[in-house]
């Protein structure tokens, strides 16, 4: 594969996000550290969202990145298959985004996934909204790779008006509310903030109730998945919902010949301990370590790796990318597939396939890795930690 420097898409780095990120957390007391460490901001009206998404320097006269096929099998996923739609949550306007996934199926003979054979469906906020460089790369990924993991799945990107976490929300509103979607991937993420917690009810219900057993309630559901984030140590919002999947980042290895080699925590993978929201149901049956009766997160892991990552098409040019932004639609699709399988994929459903006895099955236990300096905190390890969570998935049947 070819080694390039990795730098941040300059239109990305100039969003600005609402507080600090916390960095470290005291291992022998994670609610208090976390308390006094971390600065917050104060509610939706203030919040504004990045796309946590790498992007190598330079681009490549073809796919140099992981190929679909790669991808597929180090996860045990088959080769094609999906059901229902896949609702891609994103902020402004990609005006190109059905001739980059035109191209990215052609090179990698993908099915036609195309607004004319209702495939796909790009829906604005708001007609007539601005595009933005840096968001229209990350739409290209999620809309390409939730795609390649899913073909027969159909795709919904709903274009927010902005990053604005009020605009957001009501693209994820209106995705939750139109009929088929199963699952709905939120490749964005920004730090916690004091009313939070209000906001949860976002990410349950639904009109198709296709899935279930996400929010507290169990009531019918899509599943929600979201970035942890790509600075290390640190919870964020949305991921950090109780009724979100929130995907954290490994470095996957492959051989030359594009076998499995190796998968270890990415450093750049966010995971922590909440400020705001409570230890779910789920996760107090799991008995995670250290909650300190908060929730934790990632909830599961996918490649995130820049120097590992991805190939995709945009803009009349191919690029290697990669950040936890790359596993929530990937994550989404395997959604998909799972339901076409009669296995929803739920929170409750994730944790229960780690805790039995069959869990090897289910998830890949990435124990080697870290995130940052915070000790027991930063650290990959059996079981679950912070900054994989159960791990990264060997099956859509969850």
């Amino acid at each position: 594969m070819r080694t390039h420097s990795r730098t941040y898409l300059s239109s990305i780095s100039a969003i600005i996000v609402v507080g600090t990120i916390l960095m470290a957390v005291n291992a022998t007391d994670a609610k208090s550290s976390l308390a006094a460490s971390i600065s917050i901001g104060t509610s939706i009206d203030t919040y504004e969202a990045r796309p946590p998404i790498h992007i190598m320097s330079g681009t490549t006269a073809g796919p140099a990145g992981l190929f679909p096929a790669q991808v597929k099998k180090a996860y045990h996923l088959p080769t094609t298959g999906g059901s229902g739609t896949i609702a891609i949550i994103s902020a402004y306007h990609h005006p190109d985004i059905e001739s980059d996934l035109a191209a990215f199926d052609k090179i990698f003979g993908l099915a036609t996934c195309t607004i004319k054979n209702k495939c796909l469906t790009d829906y604005a906020m708001k007609p007539g909204t601005k595009d933005d460089a840096g968001w229209n790369m990350e739409t290209a990924l999620d809309v390409e790779w939730a795609h390649a993991i899913a073909p027969k799945a159909k795709i919904l990107v709903v274009e927010a008006t902005s990053a604005s976490g009020a605009n957001l929300l009501k693209a994820v509103d209106y995705a939750r509310g139109q009929s088929g979607v199963v699952s709905v991937s939120m490749s964005w993420g920004g730090d916690e903030f004091s009313g939070e917690t209000a906001l949860d009810s976002h990410f349950s219900g639904g009109s198709g109730g296709l899935a279930s057993g996400n929010s507290a309630t169990g009531s019918p559901s899509p599943a929600f998945f979201a970035s942890s984030g790509d600075d290390g140590a640190g919870a964020s919002w949305p991921a950090v919902s109780p009724n979100v999947i929130a995907v954290g980042g490994t470095s996957l290895s492959l051989t030359a010949s594009g076998i499995f080699s190796s998968e270890k925590a990415w450093s750049g993978s966010g995971g922590g301990v909440s400020v705001y929201e409570n230890e779910p149901a789920y996760e107090k049956n799991y008995s995670i370590p250290r909650a300190g009766g908060k929730r934790a997160i990632p909830d599961v892991a996918y490649a995130a790796d820049p120097d590992h990552g991805f190939s995709i098409y945009h803009a009349g040019k191919w690029y290697i990318v990669g950040g936890t932004s790359a596993g929530a639609p990937q994550w989404a699709a395997i959604a998909s597939l799972g339901y076409a399988a009669k296995h929803p994929v739920t929170l409750a459903g994730l944790y229960g396939d780690k805790a039995s006895a069959g869990n090897a099955s289910f998830f890949r236990d990435i124990k080697s890795g870290a995130n940052g300096d915070c000790a027991y905190y930063c650290v990959a390890r059996a079981h679950y930690d912070y900054v994989t969570g159960l791990g990264s998935p060997l099956t859509y049947k969850f």
